[in-house]
């Protein structure tokens, strides 16, 4: 009798375990991350992008080479 109990009580650890990992949300982390991986990445373009158009807003006498024009005196 007491070894189907302890079968039954494994099972049920087994069920468990298995609910919680589900409740939580363990398997699908790896996806999870990879998600907010590519959401991250997307954001630092955004960014970048934005920060160059307000700096070609802002320096809007540089020329082509890069270099800031300099003012005669």
């Amino acid at each position: 009798m007491a070894k189907v109990a302890l079968v039954l009580s494994l099972i049920a650890l087994a069920i468990s375990v298995l609910a919680y990992r589900e409740a939580v949300g363990t398997r699908s982390s790896g996806a999870s991350l990879d998600s907010l991986e590519k959401t991250i990445q997307a954001v630092r373009q955004e960014t970048a992008d934005a920060l160059a158009r307000i700096e070609r807003a802002l320096r809007p006498a540089e020329d082509a080479g890069g270099a800031a024009a300099k003012p005669k005196p």
